[in-house]
C-alpha cells in the first residue's frame, strides 16, 4: 500500500488493485498539487459535507464511476447529484472489495455550502479507520481533542494517523500531540493546515515534538509505502 498527501487534508491510499481519495479537496486548493480534471480514482472517502474536504467530489467520482463512502446525511446528499454512494455511519464499519472501512466519531461541523449560498446539513462529521491486508489507517478528520481518541488507539493496531494541527477550526499543535500519544499510531502525520493563513502551522516542529510513534511532516505530493 502506498500513501501519499496532496495538501490540506488530502490523502491518497493506492493498493495492488485499487486508488482511494480521501477527502479531495482540489481546485481552489493552491496547496494541492492534484488535478482535479485528470486525476483518477476508484473510491472516495469522506470524513464531513465541509467544502474544503468535499472539494470535487462530485466532477472526479462522476468522471471516474468512482464510489463513494460518507457519513449517511451526505451520501444521501451527494447520491441525488447522481453519484453511486454507499452511507455508513459512526461507529459502523463495512468490508468492501478494496479494504474495511470503519467511521470514528470527531467533533466538528459538517454542512455544504452551495454556489447560491444555500447552506445544506450533510449529518455528523466522522473519522476513518481504512484497514487494507492487515494494515490500517486513520484519517482522524476535523475533530477537537477528545478523549476516546486513546480508546480509539487500543482498540486498532494503527500504522499511520493523519492528524489535523491547524488550529481554530481543528485541534492546534498542542491537542494534536495529545491526540499521538493516544492513538499511538506507528507513524503520525500531521495535516490540515497552512491551506489559509488561519491555520498555519509548523508541521515539521509537531513531527519533531511526536513521542509515540515517529513524526512525519509529508511534503505537498510526498508518498510512503507500507
Amino acid at each position: 500500500m502506498k500513501l501519499s498527501y496532496h495538501g490540506h487534508s488530502v490523502v491518497r491510499v493506492e493498493t495492488n488493485n485499487h486508488t482511494i481519495l480521501i477527502d479531495p479537496f482540489i481546485s481552489g486548493n493552491e496547496a494541492c498539487d492534484l488535478d482535479a480534471d485528470t486525476v483518477k480514482t476508484d473510491v472516495i472517502l469522506l470524513t464531513h459535507g465541509h467544502n474544503d474536504h468535499v472539494g470535487d467530489t462530485v466532477e472526479i467520482a462522476k468522471r471516474n464511476d468512482a464510489l463513494v463512502v460518507a457519513p449517511n446525511e451526505l451520501a444521501n446528499y451527494l447520491e441525488a447529484q447522481g453519484l453511486n454512494t454507499h452511507p455508513m455511519h459512526i461507529g459502523g464499519k463495512h468490508d468492501f472489495d478494496f479494504g474495511r472501512v470503519k467511521l470514528t466519531q470527531a467533533f466538528h461541523g459538517s454542512a455544504f455550502t452551495e454556489e447560491d449560498g444555500t447552506i445544506v446539513y450533510t449529518g455528523m462529521p466522522a473519522g476513518i479507520l481504512l484497514t487494507v491486508d492487515g494494515r490500517t489507517v486513520y484519517h482522524v478528520g476535523d475533530t477537537g481533542l477528545f478523549s476516546d481518541l486513546r480508546l480509539i488507539g487500543e482498540m486498532n493496531e494503527i500504522d499511520v494517523a493523519f492528524v489535523p494541527i491547524g488550529d481554530n477550526f481543528t485541534m492546534g499543535p498542542e491537542d494534536a500531540l495529545i491526540a499521538a500519544d493516544w492513538i499511538d499510531a506507528k507513524v503520525v502525520v500531521p495535516v490540515h493546515f497552512n491551506t489559509f493563513p488561519v491555520i498555519e502551522q509548523d508541521a515539521e516542529d509537531f513531527a519533531k515534538k511526536v513521542s509515540t510513534g515517529q513524526g512525519r511532516a509529508m511534503r505537498i505530493g510526498e508518498a510512503m509505502e507500507l
